[in-house]
């Protein structure tokens, strides 16, 4: 992965370019089921027809606002409170807890009587 001029990454993981297109794929199931054209859920958005498509298609240029609002407009915004939710983050917590002390001291307390 090589960043280009703007920043952005010329080539994606491909673990992370599949789970863009499982997205996509799950957002146009959602409106097809709901029976609502491109162009509704698009205008619903706030977003133009084209974005909404790439969004579909799971283009990754596609910015994460357009995600999150097309879910809200679909009613479904709270399947995002699983995402990158702190509990579930099993690795970062164990890498946490080793860096915690074995052992805690407590305070001393300060001898000068005048120290706030």
């Amino acid at each position: 992965m090589t960043p280009n001029i703007m920043g952005i990454f010329k080539t994606l993981p491909f673990e992370a370019v599949e789970r863009i297109k499982q997205l996509g794929h799950r957002v146009r199931l959602a409106r097809t089921r709901r029976g609502w054209s491109i162009a509704e859920v698009a205008a619903k958005a706030g977003i133009n027809r084209n974005t909404l498509s790439a969004l579909e298609l799971g283009k990754p240029g596609v910015a994460i606002s357009a995600y999150v609002t097309v879910l809200w407009v679909l009613g479904l915004e709270r399947t995002l409170d699983g995402v990158a939710h702190p509990d579930a983050d099993t690795h970062g917590k164990a890498l946490e807890a080793s860096r915690r002390p074995t052992r805690v001291r407590k305070a001393q307390k300060s001898k000068d009587e005048y120290d706030f």
